[in-house]
């Protein structure tokens, strides 16, 4: 499909693209970029074989790529693509795997006053609280979403040629509007976040005091799960994506003030309520899957 693809920063994400891509035999070479700090990790995944070679020098990575994949955290976009604008290549593909999108098109535009017609972005739902090349996977996007944004002058077979190439590393891909990807992200992955993150930030502070965590159950366990994850990446994402976080946030507020009502007025009934609708919500996500 590719002759030589490019992966900017071989990290979770961008390491499992390059094992997903040589065992499908999507291209027939894969070189690793990164900065003098990131010479370990390139170095590693040169010796697990993830990538065929690597190099600090971005012309040099650029060189002969014809599809070009930026996967490192969404608050570096800009600074990636100005060190992409003097070697971009009309004939190349480039995307990127960021949760927010909206900052990668104002990015785009801000450094070449227009997103070029062969700037795809995309985003794989899928990852690990794991990072780093050797937490890379071949199977990471098997029966993962994967959501494009186009934009209106993207090309249609540079978009024809993503899709594809996402579909084969086993992605189910759905193309939609960058802002409405924005307002699902934010609710479904970035609010949640910030509620286990949160939750553990109080329970930490009280557990220094106490002996909170020595009997946490597995439902404390299943529900601070992504607590786990990246703060540097997850810091990245909610600062790029805070005019659809914060909206969340404040519903958020109400619904526990609503919650701390009824407890405070007894109203048994109203909670039941609550409870019965989130269950049977929760269910309705969950039918999705088994259908």
């Amino acid at each position: 499909m590719f002759n030589r693809l490019c992966i900017i920063g071989v990290g979770l994400i961008g390491g499992s693209i390059a094992r997903a891509a040589r065992q499908r035999g999507l291209s027939k070479s894969i070189v690793g970029y990164g900065r003098q700090q990131d010479l370990q990790n390139l170095e590693t995944a040169k010796r697990l074989e993830v990538i065929d070679d690597y190099t600090l020098d971005i012309e040099q990575a650029l060189k002969g790529a014809d599809c070009v994949v930026i996967a490192t955290p969404v608050g570096t976009i800009e600074t990636i693509l100005g060190l992409l604008k003097p070697f971009w290549s009309d004939e190349a593909l480039y995307t990127d795997v960021g949760s927010t999108k909206g900052n990668v098109i104002a990015a785009a535009e801000r450094v070449f006053g227009a997103v070029p017609d062969n700037l795809v972005p995309a985003h794989p739902i899928a990852g690990a609280e794991q990072s780093g090349v050797e937490a890379a996977i071949d199977d990471l996007f098997l029966n993962k979403r994967l959501i494009i944004t186009p934009v209106s002058n993207t090309k249609p077979e540079a978009l024809q040629k993503i899709q594809c190439f996402w579909e084969q590393l086993g992605s189910t891909v759905s193309v939609m509007d960058v802002h409405h990807h924005d307002a699902i992200l934010a609710a479904t992955s970035h609010l949640p976040h910030i509620l286990a993150f949160a939750l553990v930030d109080m329970l930490g502070r009280k557990d220094e005091q106490s002996e909170i965590f020595k009997y946490a159950a597995g439902g404390f366990r299943d529900f601070s799960r992504i607590a786990s994850s990246d703060p540097t990446m997850w810091l990245d994402i909610c600062s790029a994506n805070k005019n659809e976080i914060i909206p969340l946030i404040q519903q958020l507020k109400e619904e526990l003030d609503k919650i701390e009502r009824t407890l405070k007025n007894d109203d048994g009934q109203q909670l039941f309520e609550t409870f019965t609708y989130a269950r049977n919500a929760r269910q309705r996500f969950l039918d999705q899957f088994d259908n």
